[in-house]
Parts: C-alpha cells; structure tokens; sequence
C-alpha cells in the first residue's frame, strides 16, 4: 500500500511518556483523529487494537525498566486511508525478522509474543524499522472502506 504526500489531508503528532496508562490514551487519540474519515465501527477498533499493540511494544520492550518518550503520529490521506507511525528512542530490537515471529518475545513468560502478527492482522500493512541502542519505528497503514448505505 503506497500512500504519496500529495495526497495527504491532514496530519498530527503525540508526544507522550512510555507509562503504560498511556497505551489507552494513544488508542484513542487516534480513533478520534481518524474519525473525520468516518470509518466503520470495525475499521476502527481494527485501528485501536493495532496502536494498542505497537505502543504496548514500545513501554514493554523498547524502554524495559525505564521512562521514555514515544512519538505517534497520524496521517490521513485521500480518499480514505490512514497511516500511523509510533517511535520510540529505546533499546531496538536486535534481529526484526525474529522479533516479527508469532510467539516470540523479550518480555518474558506473561507476555504472549504475539504483538506484531495482531498487527499485520488487522492493519493492511506493517513497516519495522529499528536499530540496536537507536529505538524502533512501526509503520502501520490501513486502506478504509466506503460505508455501506442502510
């Protein structure tokens, strides 16, 4: 999925501190700035489970014991597609092909490593850059449907 610059319609950006009460704020500030492209109810939980994850990975995983910031931004495009992006100045991930197999995780045995499969699943597409001691970009893009007329 290729979103151009032209074609953007608007754009914002979030700072916040890697602190998990966080996670829900993202979640939400996203579904309401994708809001004015009137997505489904589905589109947008898809949305929210996707950010949920990525910014769940960066307090877990890129910042471990410690207080970072993350950065997500929003940007919406024409006629209707959204693209997310969530970065984190932490530790990086050491081999992302690894890191993007179903079940694998540096968090230990509570968490499920399944972050990065939740969001390929529900986003149309997933970007993962990262470099060890640098922190780790995810790149999430959804195409949205037209509503269908009741």
């Amino acid at each position: 999925m290729k979103l151009l610059k032209k074609d953007r319609v608007n754009q914002m950006t979030l700072r916040f501190p890697s602190r998990s009460a966080n996670e829900g704020f993202a979640r939400a500030a996203a579904a309401a700035f994708i809001a004015q492209l009137d997505p489904t109810v589905e589109q947008v939980y898809d949305i929210k489970t996707a950010v949920s994850e990525a910014v769940t990975n960066a307090i877990v995983h890129g910042y471990r014991d410690r207080l970072g910031i993350i950065t997500m931004t929003v940007r919406l495009y024409a006629p209707a597609a959204v693209e997310i992006v969530i970065a984190d100045k932490g530790c990086g991930i050491e081999n992302i092909q690894q890191a993007r197999e179903p079940m694998f995780t540096t968090g230990g045995a509570e968490r499920s490593g399944m972050g990065f499969t939740i969001m390929e699943s529900f986003m149309d597409g997933l970007t993962v850059r990262s470099k060890p001691g640098k922190g780790t970009t995810v790149i999430l893009r959804k195409a949205l449907q037209a509503r269908q007329e009741v």
